[in-house]
């Protein structure tokens, strides 16, 4: 009897694993650009399981990278009574205001999540976008000092320093924004961007 027991027992066992390698994996298919894909699983996991913030952030990610922003900013806001603190969600947030040009509304959930994970996984894309809205907003020091803090933490993204570089010139730091684009054209001479940037500042260094 014992040993039909465990026999039904194994078999179970068996069973459901089999069962939970079968089932979609969301942050998978995220992973390998099938975005549509990821959203459907998301949306079938949080209908088992409301609530479920894994479900939520890989929505959300698949979202904006569909460009969907309203909803990702929906999901987002319905995530956050869910949970007020995950700065994978409040980042979304962020993004999705940034993307749909609501600029402070933005800033406020990037700073949030600078102060909750100041060395979090996408600390850096958070410095980047309060950068480029702080460019939007011509508070261009303000701009340097936060493109630099996303270079710090990631030092070989080449758009990044050719953006450090415009926060500068338009700063008239002229110097440091030649070095900031010559940053730029080491890690990708044929950045365009970077080009045009470092010749202007140059050509306004010589002028006096």
């Amino acid at each position: 009897m014992k040993h039909k027991l465990c026999a039904v027992l194994i078999l179970l066992m068996a069973g459901g694993w089999v069962f939970a390698q079968d089932r979609p994996d969301a942050l998978q298919a995220y992973r390998q650009n099938r975005f549509e894909e990821a959203v459907r699983i998301c949306l079938a996991e949080l209908e088992e399981m409301p609530g479920n913030m894994d479900s939520y952030t890989v929505l959300g990610w698949s979202l904006l990278k569909l460009n969907r922003n309203e909803e990702a900013l929906d999901y987002s806001r319905q995530a956050l009574r869910v949970n007020r603190n995950d700065v994978r969600v409040i980042e979304i947030a962020g993004e999705a205001l940034f993307n749909l040009g609501k600029n402070l509304e933005a800033l406020e959930y990037f700073q949030e999540y600078s102060v909750l994970a100041p060395t979090g996984d996408r600390i850096d894309l958070v410095y980047f976008y309060m950068g480029e809205i702080f460019l939007r907003l011509g508070e261009y020091h303000h701009a340097d000092m936060a493109f630099t803090t996303a270079v710090y933490h990631s030092p070989n993204t080449a758009r990044w320093w050719a953006r450090l570089g415009y926060a500068r010139e338009m700063a008239v730091d002229y110097q440091y924004a030649q070095e900031a684009y010559s940053r730029a054209l080491q890690l990708n001479p044929a950045l365009e961007e970077a080009q045009r940037g470092r010749e202007r500042v140059q050509e306004k260094i010589a002028g006096g």
